[in-house]
């Protein structure tokens, strides 16, 4: 497979994989905290950590738990991780930690991680498992920075970003004039209406690319 076939595939698995947009996954803290890019970035990473480490760590015991308890002790595998990722944005990035509240602990419930620690890790490698979770990781954190960044924007007209260990501002553009801006886009019905346009468009390619590939055949 040439390296253009394999970025082709990549990005074509980012968008008709994708665990949002795609599969309709995770849509709850999605739709609640992708009022600014920094709130994007932070659940995004958390997430990529968590998806990755539980990928890992449910194919290393694999062969070694029981068919009538592996969905508890993923469970609990999972809860591990999340109380110590969320320890620790609460231990150095206190602001980021408090914007996103109980999102960081419903991680636990978060339906992509199970989903891919039954679907996937549990029956694959540890190599495949790990790669198998930043992908998803990955997916989940762009779709992310997409709704955020068009909710930002238009609902405030400006896009900014925060360091988040010290919550000193890094850069903020108005993109938007004062006035300008829809303020719809900031509450949940912009939240609403900016996801079914971005699932809409995903299911659209989605389409197109079954379209093309029945021609081709």
């Amino acid at each position: 497979m040439s390296e253009t076939t394999k970025k082709e595939s990549f990005f074509t698995r980012l968008l008709t994989d994708n665990p949002v947009f795609g599969l309709y996954l995770g849509i709850c803290s999605t739709l609640a905290i992708t009022t600014n890019i920094n709130n994007a970035i932070g659940m995004g990473v958390a997430v990529t950590v968590v998806l990755t480490l539980s990928n890992i760590l449910v194919s290393a015991v694999r062969d070694i738990t029981p068919d009538d308890i592996h969905i508890p002790v993923y469970i609990v595998i999972i809860a591990t991780l999340v109380t110590i990722v969320g320890m620790v944005m609460q231990a150095y990035t206190p602001a980021l930690y408090t914007a996103l509240g109980a999102f960081i602990d419903l991680i636990v419930v978060n339906c992509i991680i199970l989903g891919r620690a039954e679907a996937f890790a549990s029956m694959h490698p540890i190599g495949a498992s790990a790669k198998d979770g930043l992908s998803m990781g990955l997916s989940y954190t762009l779709s992310l920075l997409a709704m955020s960044f068009i909710r930002q924007l238009l609902g405030t007209g400006i896009i900014s970003l925060s360091n988040p260990f010290t919550n000193e501002e890094i850069f903020a553009l108005r993109l938007i004039p004062k006035g300008f801006e829809v303020p719809m886009f900031t509450s949940q019905v912009g939240a609403f209406l900016t996801f079914a346009c971005l699932a809409a468009a995903i299911a659209a390619y989605k389409n197109y690319q079954s379209a093309k590939a029945k021609e081709a055949k």
